[in-house]
């Protein structure tokens, strides 16, 4: 009976521990500014797990979001080691209202190209909307 108590606990435990694993161990942005810069950085160390969990889920942008992994994998590993060696600057944050904002940043691997991101604001939780970028 011992036994089988100690084997319930422990499955108990390792399925606790798998149920944690994955998106739910990402922080919920509390802010655009957090998911906005979460989200680009995961996507600059390539870690499309992490983005995708601050990422609008739409058929839109679930399309640009593998487009962008595609690309991502296209790129040598010196490509690649500099984008996770880059630094995100933001240039403008700035509502549009209480539930969107406008997030300007370019990152130091490549200065010259500017982009700016929607963050929507959707049942308690801050997303990154990919389609503004071919809205703009």
């Amino acid at each position: 009976m011992l036994i089988m108590k100690k084997l319930i606990a422990s499955f108990c435990l390792l399925a606790a521990v798998a149920c944690k694993s994955g998106s739910e161990g990402y922080k919920k942005a509390e802010n655009a500014q957090d998911a906005g810069t979460e989200f680009i950085r995961a996507s600059l160390d390539g870690d499309y797990d992490k983005a995708a969990f601050y990422l609008l889920k739409d058929s839109t942008n679930t399309l640009l979001f593998e487009k962008q992994q595609a690309n991502y994998k296209q790129l040598s590993s010196k490509e690649k080691d500099k984008y996770k060696s880059s630094t995100i600057r933001p240039v403008a944050i700035t509502s549009d209202n209480d539930s969107t904002v406008e997030y300007k940043y370019y990152h130091t691997s490549n200065p010259a190209d500017t982009t700016t991101l929607r963050i929507v604001h959707l049942q308690d939780t801050w997303l990154v909307d990919l389609k503004s970028i071919i809205k703009m």
